[in-house]
């Protein structure tokens, strides 16, 4: 079952390695690596956090807000680019163990796409996140980007 302190892990400094999709809807379309860095925060106690993350690759910024409802019990995470300010359509789910899943609907070059993030091999030190999208409302899924989260080395 989700609680409010399904994040924790993620509180703190991290090292990213990014690939992304050169086109997020061709699973064809080649890779490309960056890496990044991201620190993240708790509010509310746990049941919220918000992180930012440093793109220089890509010349940005992103912001994930991330909010818990304890009465549904589900995570609503909200994702905000420095490029544009917009507040992209909120994913939202759970975790099941170690593994967080989280769904949503967006747009994408004009076409309606169902989203998907998975949190996996989440631990003190590591963590994994993908995000597919799909436009055929969740029966195919192409993966268009992974970040892997390491700590940075302590100084």
């Amino acid at each position: 079952m989700s609680s409010p302190h399904d994040f924790d892990f993620l509180h703190g400094a991290w090292q990213v390695r990014h690939r992304r999709r050169t086109d997020f809807l061709d699973p064809a379309s080649d890779w490309e690596e960056f890496r990044s860095t991201s620190r993240c925060r708790a509010l509310f106690d746990g049941a919220a956090n918000i992180d930012e993350v440093d793109l220089p690759h890509l010349g940005a910024k992103g912001l994930t807000l991330r909010l818990f409802d304890r009465e549904s019990g589900l995570w609503s995470l909200h994702w905000a680019a420095s490029r544009t300010g917009t507040l992209f359509p909120p994913v939202t789910g759970r975790f099941e163990g170690d593994r967080g899943k989280f769904h949503g609907d967006d747009t994408h070059d004009g076409k309606d796409v169902r989203v998907r993030f998975v949190w996996s091999g989440v631990c003190p030190a590591a963590a994994h996140w993908e995000q597919a999208f799909s436009v055929d409302g969740g029966t195919a899924w192409v993966t268009n980007w992974t970040m892997d989260f390491s700590r940075p080395p302590a100084s």
